[in-house]
């Protein structure tokens, strides 16, 4: 961690990008009446630097104009944290819901502009999420959404818990990324306390990440075939998920995989009938999927519905700091799990999937979910081939105070940080890939007719709940 003076932190945090970093996380502290504000930044292969300021007026220089895609993380610092940005002006609240609309909406001036509001409270099963339309007539010209209406408390939970006990923080974010969070977290826990997972460890947690993927990716197709009336689409997919997810159950007992990740150590234990049966459904359950996957791509109905809707170039993906399957649609073929060999059981082999055309738009979006599941399948077709015993992680490297960990979940990388006190956590900070992706689904919709929004939504698949910790 490198310690930066005040008056120098948006300079300081502006040379790091320039010089090729690529901006991770920030978040604040508070201490009495100072607050500490850090910023992660990946710094290439292996490399991670982390800034950090403490300023006891509260108050920093806004990074917006060289980092966009911290423009959440300054709106959250402020709202509970009171660090105030310079230059970020307007500071519109995003965690606190003030009753005013245009207090957290962006003005929109022209004739025949007019607003829609859609939710917070919503038809299907979902949690709570505002999205203020401005339209003219069924053209979106922007959006502002509304996130954050169930804040849990979960970061400031984990606060004064030991390690182990701080995990059901994490984990409990979300449900559909139960383990991406919590490996995350473990990860983040076990560098601060200079732990390396031996080969058990990593392998369980591989194979959990990507049971996890199988059945999101699964999800997601189905969600954007609904998002388009495509009935025939939206079942099979859906029942591929369920099946996905009874392999789950019959692995851990859990079908959202809870529970199955430990900080410095494994128990979850899969002897070889166990492991034969699995890799006998999941190689049912890919082939299957691969020959719904082909009656979509030939479909033309369906076709001319994806394609050239919701487009994110891969300029604004990367200005905004898109990750997972939006970004890598988009072109940007980075995955955290080309950087996690050491901390799980990716091989030297392996490489980002991509779609056909990296055009940025539904199409892309879908047929690179598609495209990925091929690929989760060989990983588990490996894994799958030999037991899973309990392990540990022994290996000892140099101790720290703040710990990182890097997931690549089904929606992108989820970054980690957890700062200790003693044996206990003292900050527990958890960004994930929905969190990151929000505002590029947001900057996707001008342009677009407004009945194609739960299309594009779909696309996307992001967790209001990661959002809502």
């Amino acid at each position: 961690m490198e310690t930066v003076a005040p008056a120098f932190w948006r300079e300081t945090c502006s040379a790091t990008v320039d010089n090729g970093a690529r901006f991770l996380s920030l978040h604040a502290t508070a201490d009495g009446p100072a607050a500490t504000v850090r910023a992660l930044f990946d710094d290439g292969p292996g490399r991670l630097r982390l800034l950090s300021a403490t300023t006891p007026e509260r108050t920093l220089d806004t990074l917006v104009e060289a980092i966009p895609a911290a423009a959440w993380d300054e709106r959250e610092a402020h709202d509970l944290h009171g660090v105030a940005f310079r230059g970020h002006e307007p500071l519109r609240p995003l965690v606190t819901h003030p009753p005013q609309t245009e207090a957290w909406t962006v003005p929109v001036h022209g004739d025949d502009v007019h607003q829609v509001a859609v939710g917070p409270i919503h038809a299907g099963i979902i949690e709570s999420g505002h999205f203020r339309f401005h339209t003219v007539g069924e053209r979106i010209v922007h959006l502002d959404p509304q996130l954050f209406y169930k804040h849990r408390g979960l970061e400031r939970s984990a606060e004064g818990e030991p390690f182990e006990s701080g995990l059901a923080c994490a984990q409990r974010a979300c449900a559909a990324c139960a383990v991406a969070n919590s490996a995350a977290y473990a990860q983040a826990c076990e560098a601060l306390l200079g732990l390396l997972p031996d080969r058990a460890v990593r392998r369980a947690r591989t194979l959990l990440l990507e049971l996890e993927r199988l059945y999101n990716h699964l999800n997601d197709l189905a969600a954007i075939c609904a998002g388009i009336g495509f009935a025939p689409g939206t079942m099979a997919f859906a029942a591929l998920k369920e099946r996905a997810q009874a392999i789950n159950a019959e692995l851990t007992g859990h079908r959202f995989l809870f529970h199955t990740i430990h900080v410095a150590r494994n128990d979850l234990t899969v002897d070889e009938q166990a492991a034969d049966s699995a890799r006998a459904d999941v190689r049912a359950i890919c082939a299957d999927a691969a020959a719904c996957w082909r009656e979509v791509s030939f479909s033309a109905s369906v076709q001319d519905r994806l394609a050239k809707t919701g487009v994110l170039n891969a300029t604004d993906a990367e200005r905004l700091g898109a990750v997972g399957p939006a970004a890598r649609a988009s072109g940007i073929a980075r995955d955290a799990r080309t950087r996690a060999r050491s901390l799980l059981w990716y091989g030297d082999d392996f490489h980002p999937a991509q779609p056909h055309a990296a055009t940025g738009d539904v199409a892309a979006r879908a047929e690179l979910r598609a495209v990925e599941l091929t690929q989760t399948g060989e990983i588990l077709d490996e894994l799958l081939a030999e037991q899973h015993e309990p392990g540990t992680a022994p290996t000892a490297t140099v101790a720290s105070e703040i710990g990182v960990g890097r997931v690549e979940s089904p929606r992108g990388e989820t970054v980690c940080v957890v700062e200790r006190a003693g044996s206990r956590v003292r900050r527990l900070r958890l960004r994930t890939g929905s969190y990151a992706n929000w505002p590029a689904l947001a900057h996707s919709l001008p342009g677009n007719l407004l009945p194609d929004f739960p299309l594009i939504n779909k696309s996307f698949e992001l967790c209001y709940a990661c959002v809502d910790r």
